[in-house]
């Protein structure tokens, strides 16, 4: 039997599922959101488990990005993971699921990532949401906001990698992984006009014991927000709030989502 009907039938079946898959790309509900949220250094997904079940449960859709090398992706950990590393799977993940107006929500070193993202795939992007994240200028490094000139303590930073002295051999996961170096000592690009012409909001997680006055002048994040004119928030919290409140963080993230930006200060 010639192998030509077999083969056209393949192509044809191939051809169907292509199109059907296109059908099938992910449209919020109306009223709904789709939150991409990445999270921390050393952290995962897993962290952000139970804020993303509540804001399924409200209806959303919900994309927890797992960063190369951290989480249940620590087999593909190397001191050659990088920012960029990071940048590439939060855009692959909007643009492989085929996503549009996304709320991109970024935790703590997620700053640095989803401001790489903002600048890559802004015509993706609804609304960004810097949850107590680094907020860089172009060409700044995770370091040059917090300060390369600080001595790195010996326990924490050696081998090319951040380590995570509270983790014990013998620990179950989840659990906190060690993190490239890298990630941050690479500057983030944040040139794209369209990026800065995205709404986004601040939010700076407050503790109990600091007041708000007191973090307004010390958080580097809420100056840089307020010079470019994105509404400021804040959370009663540690860092990380949404371990110790996570509905209150889902309803906060969801409150921001209306938030628009004012005239940048001069």
């Amino acid at each position: 039997m010639s192998l030509a009907k077999p083969v056209r039938r393949l192509y044809a079946l191939i051809a169907s599922l292509a199109l059907f898959a296109g059908l099938a790309a992910p449209v919020a509900a109306a009223g709904k959101e789709t939150f991409v949220v990445v999270h921390g250094a050393t952290a995962g997904a897993w962290e952000w488990k139970r804020t993303g079940k509540f804001l399924t449960d409200e209806g959303h859709t919900v994309y927890r990005v797992t960063l190369t090398g951290l989480g249940e992706r620590e087999h593909l950990n190397s001191t050659e993971v990088d920012l960029e590393t990071h940048i590439n799977d939060v855009v692959n993940t909007i643009l492989f699921e085929d996503l549009h107006d996304v709320v991109l929500t970024g935790h703590s070193y997620g700053g640095m990532v989803v401001t790489g993202v903002m600048d890559r795939i802004p015509e993706r992007l609804k609304h960004v949401v810097f949850l107590d994240a680094a907020v860089p200028e172009d060409g700044q490094s995770l370091w040059d906001i917090f300060g390369a000139n600080q001595p790195l303590p010996p326990d924490r930073f050696k081998d090319g990698f951040m380590q995570v002295p509270w983790v014990k051999e013998g620990d179950k996961p989840p659990y906190s992984v060690k993190h490239s170096i890298k990630c941050f000592s690479q500057p983030v690009s944040y040139k794209n006009p369209a990026a800065k012409a995205l709404p986004v909001t601040y939010v700076a997680f407050v503790p109990k014991e600091q007041s708000i006055e007191e973090r307004a002048k010390t958080d580097r994040g809420w100056r840089t927000a307020e010079s470019r004119g994105w509404t400021v928030r804040t959370f009663p919290g540690g860092h990380v709030a949404q371990q110790e409140d996570p509905e209150g963080v889902a309803r906060l993230i969801i409150d921001s989502v209306s938030d628009r930006n004012k005239a940048p200060k001069k």
